[in-house]
């Protein structure tokens, strides 16, 4: 996780009870109670004794002493039931969790929150804090009425805190993956059916895009928007498309081709805030602004079987790649000429944009293990890159690239770390760039050109429990702003320094 990203919990052992605590035999009034102690005395020393002597003469022979079975219990027991040890920062919620399981109903409750500071360039030096608190509710319809195949899923945000990229920053490649505006809303209502023993199944409902398409598993790691969600969608999408903390209605479908080869396709409502740009509440459902289509083959290589450690996969390394493609039927504005074919900065223009039809991306996905030294571990090391591309005449961004590596159990008994290196680029559209030489030429003056904008990032996810993890976060971006201040294209916008740490908690 992403965190398996959503469901499997392991399942707490029952608290162990001491022997002293549980109900003994029923008392024997017939045997006098002093007969019967001395008794029961003689035999279970008797009795120890003979082990002893046994095991002293053949220890490889000697059972194990009930005493260590008793031992082990109670440390294994204590290691799930215990405060904070528990899977979830609340455990059962006095035995909410196990009785809603009855009928099917899982509920889950996170939240993220960090601080993160620029300490260089940009468009001020100083630290904000964000945090996102996140809401989830599923239905299982076999366990609740019978209806095999079935999932409900209904989600909501709680977004608090301030945007430290549009206050500090002035950068493409926005700082953290959980900024966005202020506000409680709904992020995600839908339903899913599976058929043909749960190789095809239909989503149907207010979906978000980012978790299932153009994902990247290795990528998830950082804390940059754009190992998410990518930069490319993020700004020639309508309103930065159907991802967080957005989501539109749609319809996905899914199905398993061969065991290695899955395809998804979908198609949403074509802007998710529709006619209703200061939408918060994210109840505006709306099917009036286009359309857009979304296709993708995913190809994965020795994956585990059911039941097997993820990662096992038949010994060899697992990987997954992707390709896909997406397209929208709305209107897009010309990024450099009238529609009169005059540059939009020429002083003669109309200042009315040359209209494109319909607008579309191809990109591809791969993440892949390529260190592994034991299989029964998690120690292992693995890549990530992924790329798209979209028309330069009608775009901000025409190229977008992340690349990275992630090592799982960095250290001896952290087998639940993670740390990573990773590089994310942007490439502005080649109408952006001229419109900014157009800028430059007749101004006379001084003007920030846009060219391309790479941050660097190194983190380290430190797991403190089950249910709690902190993240030590550091980027550098160059060239921020691509090359522009967005504040004010004449004065220069140097390179930004973030540092922070983000905290996880699941409760």
């Amino acid at each position: 996780m992403k965190f398996a990203n959503s469901s499997g919990h392991a399942v707490q052992a029952r608290p162990f009870r001491d022997p002293a605590q549980r109900t003994g035999a029923t008392r024997r009034s017939r045997l006098p109670a002093m007969r019967r102690t001395v008794l029961c005395t003689a035999f279970a020393w008797a009795t120890l004794t003979a082990g002893t002597a046994m095991a002293e003469a053949n220890p490889d022979a000697a059972p194990e002493a009930p005493e260590a079975d008793l031992n082990i219990k109670a440390s294994q027991t204590d290691q799930w039931t215990g405060f904070w040890n528990r899977q979830q920062m609340l455990g059962d919620i006095g035995g909410l969790r196990p009785w809603l399981g009855k009928y099917g109903v899982t509920f889950a409750l996170t939240e993220t929150t960090e601080v993160l500071a620029n300490l260089r360039g940009g468009l001020a030096r100083g630290a904000d804090y964000d945090g996102l608190t996140t809401a989830t509710v599923q239905v299982d319809t076999q366990k609740a009425f019978g209806l095999p195949g079935g999932l409900f899923n209904v989600s909501g945000l709680q977004i608090h805190g301030a945007n430290l990229s549009a206050n500090k920053l002035g950068t493409l490649n926005t700082a953290s993956g959980i900024e966005a505006d202020d506000s409680t809303r709904l992020w995600e209502l839908w339903y899913q059916q599976s058929f043909l023993n749960k190789r095809v199944d239909v989503k149907i409902g207010q979906q978000s895009l980012d978790q299932e398409f153009i994902a990247s598993t290795y990528s998830a790691l950082f804390v940059n928007t754009m190992f998410g969600w990518p930069a490319l969608p993020s700004y020639d999408m309508p309103s930065g498309g159907p991802a967080y903390p957005l989501s539109d209605l749609g319809v996905r479908v899914r199905g398993q081709i061969t065991p290695s080869l899955t395809a998804l396709a979908g198609v949403f409502d074509g802007d998710p805030l529709g006619n209703n740009p200061n939408n918060k509440s994210g109840t505006n459902f709306n099917l009036h602004n286009g359309t857009l289509f979304i296709g993708e083959l995913q190809y994965a290589i020795n994956q585990p079987a059911d039941g097997e450690m993820v990662g096992a996969g038949g010994g060899g390394l697992p990987g997954t790649y992707k390709l896909g493609v997406w397209y929208n039927n709305g209107s897009f504005a010309d990024q450099r000429f009238d529609n009169t074919g005059l540059s939009l900065a020429n002083p003669a223009s109309t200042g009315v944009a040359a209209n494109h039809h319909g607008d579309y991306s191809f990109y591809a996905v791969a993440d892949q293990m390529v260190w592994r030294p034991d299989p029964d571990e998690p120690r292992s090391i693995g890549v990530f890159a992924r790329v798209m591309g979209a028309p330069g005449d009608r775009n901000l961004v025409s190229l977008a690239a992340n690349l990275g590596v992630v090592m799982k159990a960095p250290f001896r008994g952290r087998d639940n770390d993670s740390v990573g290196l990773a590089l994310t680029y942007i490439k502005v559209g080649n109408n952006v760039h001229g419109l900014d030489q157009d800028n430059l030429a007749f101004s006379g003056g001084s003007y920030g050109v846009r060219t391309s904008e790479t941050t660097l990032e190194a983190t380290y996810q430190y797991q403190v429990n089950p249910w709690w993890q902190l993240q030590a976060d550091a980027q550098y971006t160059f060239n921020a702003g691509a090359g522009q201040n967005p504040g004010d294209p004449t004065q220069p916008l140097r390179n930004t320094f973030v540092v922070g740490l983000r905290t996880n908690i699941t409760f």
